[in-house]
């Protein structure tokens, strides 16, 4: 079994994470796997890109495990391609249609974010705890999809949203049940195919904001800001008290 399934068919390309065992979350081999997937989706000419998930969850976000034997130049190459492969989503040639279940947390609701057509079933639930351990992951993004005081609010709070409070937000813009999601991605390529493929990724130039460098150089400032590790541990050790 891979932990990461790539089908191209009829322009369509669907990635789905199949790591259902660890509710999905980002290791390294996951988010390198996403990069070759994300190389050869895009490397023919597509009508929709669609990213969902095997299992209970779509993604509970960064994988920690075995993090303190890690050098935190190991630990910041890991949150800048992660960074790298979200920049990818959000500026992406073709429209993206996300669907998400259960736990997007971290890392899981910035992949959320950073796609066009954000669906989620009615157990989805969003948290963004990054900055409790002072990592400038997504913020931007968060800020254009909900606007900056919300996204304000759910990041100093580190807030769970349920799937009804994320619609109201923003943060997806609907809620509907799985079973209808196949019907959904027909419906969104049959929208794309309304526009030749040239024009439909002039429209999403223009309509995306380009903050990639800022975003980049705010992660960093942050992985360097302070003992890295020790931040990720006292932030563990508090999720587990908690």
């Amino acid at each position: 079994m891979t932990e990461l399934e790539l089908s191209i068919r009829d322009r369509v390309a669907t990635i789905v994470l199949n790591r259902p065992e660890k509710a999905n979350s980002l290791n390294s081999s996951v988010v390198e796997a996403l990069h070759v997937a994300l190389d050869q989706a895009f490397d023919v000419p597509l009508r929709l890109l669609v990213l969902r998930a095997v299992g209970r969850n779509f993604c509970a976000g960064f994988d920690f495990s075995g993090f303190e034997a890690m050098t935190v130049a190991e630990l910041g190459w890991r949150f800048i391609r992660i960074e790298q492969l979200l920049q990818r989503l959000t500026h992406a040639p073709c429209p993206t249609m996300v669907l998400a279940q259960g736990a997007c947390y971290g890392a899981g609701a910035d992949l959320v974010i950073a796609c066009e057509m954000r669906l989620a079933a009615p157990d989805a639930r969003f948290r963004m705890p990054g900055w409790r351990f002072g990592l400038a992951l997504g913020t931007r993004r968060l800020a254009w999809r909900i606007g900056d005081a919300p996204a304000m609010r759910m990041l100093e709070s580190a807030t769970v949203l349920d799937a009804s409070a994320a619609a109201a937000a923003g943060l997806i813009i609907e809620v509907c049940l799985p079973d209808t999601w196949d019907a959904r991605c027909i419906e969104a390529k049959s929208r794309a195919e309304s526009l030749d493929d040239d024009a439909s990724l002039r429209l999403r130039r223009i309509l995306t904001p380009d903050t990639q460098a800022a975003d980049i150089a705010s992660l960093v400032e942050s992985l360097t800001s302070g003992d890295l590790k020790a931040r990720i541990g006292a932030f563990r050790q508090q999720s587990k008290a908690a």
